[in-house]
């Protein structure tokens, strides 16, 4: 459901972005004719897009696993841009329908700069217990899971939570997840819907983390 959400937010969001660039070119261009005629004939498409834009964005905020700094400026730019739309389009003043555009806009960048800060951890192997650090393809796969829990408590906690099956901000089920070793790494290297793709782990620590993560399927009968 939640991924529903999301993709119905992000198709929201692009529309409306969209809309508001148009309706600002023609304003800046001095259309005021086709401007008029485009804001009649998309004014109910407009209040539905507006609505799932906010609905689907309120959905995905309540759902959160946690809310940054960059959530809350981007929820500030979002509720600033709106009122400045309406003046701005309602008396044709160029400048606020510009400065509208780009608070929607930088809202959106903020959005996505914000998933990709969250996939950029990265956890020097220093920083790893002695008996951890580097573990050899040979080694007891004990190794591996000291290793895979620093990087879970880290990187995947906060959605997944400390048993794998918290399901926050869209996040799957860990206990009863079907993947292979190779779909999992996949997923953690290259990210999918809400989760970010985690490129500044080493091999070793994703290879780890895949082994933590399995072990968490042990605690679905407990």
């Amino acid at each position: 459901m939640y991924t529903g959400f999301y993709h119905t937010h992000k198709l929201a969001v692009l529309l409306f972005v969209l809309l508001y660039l148009i309706k600002t070119v023609l304003l800046v261009a001095n259309q005021h004719a086709a401007l008029e005629k485009l804001k009649k004939f998309t004014r109910i498409p407009e209040m539905v897009i507006s609505g799932l834009f906010l609905l689907t964005g309120g959905y995905l905020l309540v759902k959160s696993a946690e809310i940054s700094t960059l959530q809350i400026i981007k929820l500030v730019l979002v509720f600033s841009a709106i009122p400045v739309a309406i003046i701005g389009f309602k008396k044709n003043n160029k400048i606020l329908a510009v400065v509208s555009l780009l608070l929607i806009t930088g809202a959106y960048g903020l959005a996505e700069i914000n998933k990709k800060r969250a996939g950029k951890i990265a956890i020097p192997e220093a920083s790893l217990p002695a008996e951890a650090q580097n573990p050899a393809a040979g080694e007891e796969p004990q190794a591996y899971v000291a290793v895979g829990k620093i990087v879970y408590e880290q990187a995947c906690i906060s959605c997944h939570g400390k048993n794998g099956d918290a399901c926050l901000a869209g996040a799957k089920n860990l206990q009863v997840s079907k993947l292979d070793d190779a779909g999992k790494i996949a997923i953690i290297r290259n990210g999918k819907n809400t989760m970010p793709a985690f490129k500044n782990l080493t091999d070793t620590q994703v290879e780890a983390l895949v082994a933590y993560v399995n072990t968490l399927k042990d605690r679905l009968n407990k």
